[in-house]
C-alpha cells in the first residue's frame, strides 16, 4: 500500500467520471472568501526518524501527572490502577473485540458486561444498570431526556452544585430537543433552596453529590419534594470512589443515578476515553438508553447472556429511538470491572477511607495557611478553597515550581464570578511530601 497523493491523470479521471470540470468546481458552494488560497503553512515532509524525534520533543514539554505533586480533580481523578488491569484488557479477545451485532456468539463480552451492570447497580443502590455510556456528562444528559419521556414533562432543574461541563451537556442536548434545563447559580456551600424550584411542571431535578465543590448532600428531602410534585430525582457523581464510603443515592430516593466511572481501572488519559455509569429503578427500564445485558439459559439449561430490551428503532429509525447511543465504552467498562473485582467491597471501602483521610489531613494543613480559606463543611476527597488572589494565576505560578495545585473553578465556569476558588483533589496517590510541597508553594506564592 502506498501513501502518495493521486497523480494528475488519476485526478482528471475521477473528475471526468463524476462530471465536474475542475477541482475548484467541487467547492463552488463554499464562499470564495472562506476558501484557502495556496498551501497551508506546514513544514515539508520529514523522515520517520526525524518525525519521531520532533514529536518526542513536543511530548517532553508535557508534565506527567505522576511526576509532580498533583491535586487536580474536577471530574477526572488520578488513582492507582493495578498492573493486572492493563495486562488483562490487552488480551486480544478483549482488546480487539467490537460491538456484538450477533450477541449470542459473544458470550465472554456479554458476561463481563453483565458483571459490570451488577457492580454498578450495587454501588449506586439501584435495581438495574445498563452496559455503560460514553462518559458521565453524556450519561447525565441522557438521564434528563429519559426523565422527560417518563414524566411527559420538559422542564429540568439543575443544581448550582452540578459540574458545569455536565450542565452544559444537558443544556445542549435538551435545547436540541426543544426542552428546558434551568441551571441555578453556582452553589459554593450547598446552601441553595432547590426545593423551591421544583413545581408541577418539573420533570426532574439534577443534583450532584459530592458536588463540584466537594460538598456532600442529603438527597432525601430533594427526592421527597420531587416525588410530591410528580418529578424524578437524578443523582450525579463525578468520583465513583466516593460510593465506597457514602450512602448510595438509591438509598436516598434517587430515581436515576448517573456518573463517571473513570476512577476505577482507567487512567487520566488526557481526558478520555472514560466510562459513563447509569442505573435506575426496575419500572423505568424500558426508557433507559444504551445497552442492557440479561441472564438466561439456553435450550439445554446452561447459563447464558443476551442483549435484551433493545428495539430496532435504537439502531435504524433515529426519530423513534429511545436513544441514539448505539455503542458503549466496552474496554473501559471491562477495566472498571476488573479493578472493582480486585478490590471487592471491603477493598473499595478501605481505599475510599484512605482517600478521605488524606484529603482531610491536607484540608487541616491548608486552614493554617494565610490567604487560604477552606470552604467545605463536608467532603470526600475533593474540596474548595478560596485564595487571596486569582486562583488561575496562582495555579500557573505554582506550575512553574512543578506543583499542580488543582483546578480553578473559573476554568469550568468563567461566568460565575468565582475567580478566587480553587478545587483541590487528594487520592491514595498523594504523599505527605506532595502535601508539604503544595503548602510551601502556596506560602511562597500568596500575597502577604
Amino acid at each position: 500500500m502506498r501513501y502518495h497523493p493521486h497523480t494528475k491523470s488519476e485526478r482528471e479521471a475521477m473528475l471526468a467520471r463524476i462530471g465536474v470540470a475542475s477541482i475548484d468546481a467541487l467547492f463552488a458552494d463554499i464562499p470564495a472568501d472562506k476558501r484557502l488560497e495556496g498551501l497551508l503553512d506546514l513544514p515539508h515532509g520529514l523522515s520517520e526518524m526525524a518525525v519521531e524525534r520532533q514529536l518526542g520533543a513536543l511530548a517532553a514539554r508535557n508534565v506527567v501527572a505522576g511526576s509532580v505533586p498533583f491535586f487536580c480533580g474536577a471530574g477526572a481523578y488520578r488513582h492507582y490502577v493495578p498492573a493486572s488491569v492493563d495486562h488483562l484488557i490487552q488480551r486480544s479477545e478483549f482488546l480487539t473485540s467490537y460491538t456484538p451485532y450477533q450477541p449470542e456468539i459473544a458470550q465472554g463480552t456479554l458476561q463481563y458486561l453483565f458483571e459490570f451492570q451488577t457492580q454498578v447497580a450495587a454501588l449506586t443502590g439501584m435495581e438495574v444498570a445498563n452496559a455503560s455510556m460514553y462518559d458521565g456528562s453524556t450519561a447525565a444528559a441522557e438521564a434528563v431526556l429519559m426523565a422527560h419521556r417518563l414524566t411527559r414533562r420538559s422542564k429540568a432543574v439543575l443544581s448550582g452544585g452540578l459540574h458545569p461541563h455536565y450542565a452544559e451537556a444537558i443544556r445542549t442536548l435538551t435545547a436540541m430537543a426543544g426542552e428546558e434545563a434551568s441551571l441555578m447559580p453556582a452553589d459554593l456551600r450547598a446552601e441553595e433552596d432547590i426545593l423551591a424550584e421544583i413545581d408541577n411542571d418539573t420533570s426532574c431535578v439534577v443534583v450532584q453529590s459530592p458536588d463540584v465543590f466537594g460538598n456532600l448532600r442529603d438527597l432525601r428531602p430533594i427526592a421527597a419534594r420531587a416525588h410530591e410534585k410528580g418529578a424524578l430525582l437524578i443523582a450525579v457523581f463525578t468520583e465513583v470512589m466516593a460510593l465506597g464510603l457514602i450512602e448510595p443515592p438509591g438509598a436516598m430516593g434517587a430515581d436515576i443515578v448517573v456518573g463517571e466511572g473513570q476512577s476505577l481501572g482507567n487512567g487520566l488519559n488526557f481526558g478520555g476515553p472514560y466510562v459513563g455509569l447509569m442505573a435506575t429503578r426496575q419500572n423505568f427500564i424500558r426508557q433507559m438508553p444504551g445497552r442492557l445485558c440479561g441472564e438466561t439459559v439456553d435450550a439445554e439449561g446452561r447459563r447464558g447472556f443476551v442483549l435484551t430490551l433493545s428495539t430496532r428503532e435504537q439502531h435504524i429509525r433515529r426519530d423513534k429511538a429511545t436513544s441514539n447511543i448505539c455503542t458503549n465504552s466496552g474496554l473501559c467498562a471491562l477495566a472498571f470491572t476488573i479493578h472493582m473485582s480486585l478490590l471487592g467491597a471491603k477493598g473499595l471501602r478501605q481505599l475510599a477511607l484512605v482517600n478521605h483521610a488524606r484529603a482531610s489531613a491536607l484540608a487541616e494543613q491548608l486552614r493554617k495557611v494565610a490567604g487560604v480559606e477552606v470552604i467545605n463543611k463536608s467532603f470526600f476527597n475533593e474540596f474548595a478553597v478560596r485564595l487571596k488572589g486569582s486562583a488561575s494565576e496562582i495555579v500557573e505560578t505554582l506550575a512553574e515550581s512543578r506543583v499542580l495545585a488543582g483546578v480553578p473553578y473559573a476554568r469550568l465556569a468563567p461566568q460565575a464570578g468565582l475567580d478566587d476558588i480553587l478545587l483541590v483533589a487528594v487520592t491514595e496517590t498523594t504523599t505527605d511530601a506532595d502535601a508539604e510541597a503544595l503548602i510551601a508553594a502556596l506560602q511562597g506564592a500568596l500575597p502577604c
